[in-house]
């Protein structure tokens, strides 16, 4: 399974893969190997949150090795202009209450809501995907229908 994403996401994740293999692992068997000289290991709060941060840091690290072998970079240069697409950033008005907020369409694994990335997996997007500027588009949340109107799409 291919894992859409943009240039930067890919990016951003690579690095954080970087910084968890070359400074994280290291400086966390410092701190086992610190833990360990304080004798006992049984009830070694130290060495346990040591263990337990290690197990975190290698889990994180091959999820990110996954999608990154597995990811599918796409270029938002190559999308049509005038429809919202992967890699758009979209403009929206709420129909209801008149607030205006701007989204980037991306893949999942790079999605952050408080900075206006929203994946394309999600329901907002997946009803914005093939819409124009000017289209009203409806779509359900948990919180219930929502309507917005697309009111500018820039790559």
């Amino acid at each position: 399974m291919t894992h859409p994403m943009t240039r930067e996401g890919f990016e951003r994740l690579s690095l954080e893969l970087k910084r968890l293999k070359n400074s994280e692992r290291h400086a966390i068997s410092r701190a086992i190997e610190a833990a360990r000289e304080h004798g006992d290991l049984k009830e070694n709060a130290e060495y346990h949150a040591a263990k337990d941060r290690q197990g975190f840091v290698e889990a994180r690290i091959r999820q990110l090795e996954g999608v990154l072998g597995e990811a599918q970079i796409i270029n938002p240069d190559r999308q049509p202009r005038d429809k919202v697409a992967f890699g758009a950033r979209v403009t929206v008005v709420d129909l209801d209450t008149g607030n205006e907020a701007t989204y980037r369409i991306v893949g999942e694994h790079e999605a952050d809501t408080d900075k206006g990335l929203i994946s394309i997996r999600s329901p907002i997007a997946r009803a914005l995907m093939g819409r124009e500027s000017g289209d009203d588009v409806a779509f359900a949340t948990p919180k219930g229908q929502r309507e917005i109107e697309i009111t500018a799409i820039d790559y």
